[in-house]
């Protein structure tokens, strides 16, 4: 299990990833994490996620018709958005290698 205060600091850049893999909407956001293990994130937490990110300029929404119901909205990342997923990469991936080298001494 993920610790909640661990994913604080990665879930956006996770999101933006699967953003920018193809357009989508919140619950399939959600289902597309919990294919990569992260099962404890809850729509709940998603949605206010998606509304900073589009405040912020890195995604953009677009409501769409749905044959299951009401509208979608839709979000796509944008040139922005996907500076700001490579910039989370690089940090991540310094952060990765200095924990590492913390624990396999």
């Amino acid at each position: 299990m993920i610790n909640s205060q661990m994913l604080k600091g990665t879930l956006e850049g996770c999101i933006l990833k699967v953003i920018s893999e193809n357009e989508t909407y919140g619950y399939e956001i959600s289902q597309q994490l919990k294919q990569y293990g992260f099962y404890e994130v809850s729509e709940g937490t998603i949605y206010p996620l998606l509304l900073r990110l589009e405040k912020s300029g890195l995604i953009e929404a677009e409501y769409r018709e749905s044959s299951l119901g009401p509208k979608r909205k839709y979000f796509s990342i944008t040139e922005n958005g996907l500076n700001e997923m490579k910039t989370f990469l690089a940090g991540w991936k310094e952060l990765e290698k200095a924990v590492n080298r913390l624990f396999d001494k």
